[in-house]
């Protein structure tokens, strides 16, 4: 029996994504996330912002929903997306959990992909 394999044009539009990480939202407390927060979708995208002269950690990135901020990628979490973003590369990345949750840290859980 012959395998089908998928014409040269059709492998051409297959996407291909590496999660890089998943992190809950750091200082989502801080921020505006109280205010945004009935906007919140599962699946909305956020953005990732360097922030390379942040006074308290010079591998901050910042996490953005719709322009407003979010809080940042954890501390413990940051080092190799600051250091990918600083040379340029577009990452993707999404909310993938909300939960109503005392403490602040367990609000928000997002994503970090890498489209190839």
């Amino acid at each position: 029996m012959l395998a089908a394999f998928p014409a040269a044009s059709d492998a051409s539009r297959i996407k291909t994504t590496i999660l890089v990480q998943a992190s809950p939202v750091a200082g989502f407390q801080y921020h505006e996330g109280k205010e945004v927060w009935d906007g919140l979708q599962v699946g909305d995208v956020l953005d990732l912002v360097r922030e390379p002269d942040n006074p308290y950690d010079g591998n901050a990135v910042r996490v953005e929903w719709q322009g407003h901020m979010l809080g940042y990628v954890p501390r413990r979490d940051n080092a190799g997306v600051a250091r990918m973003l600083d040379r340029g590369t577009k990452f993707a990345a999404k909310i993938v959990r909300l939960k109503k949750a005392r403490r602040p840290w367990e609000r928000v859980l997002f994503e970090v992909y890498l489209d190839l």
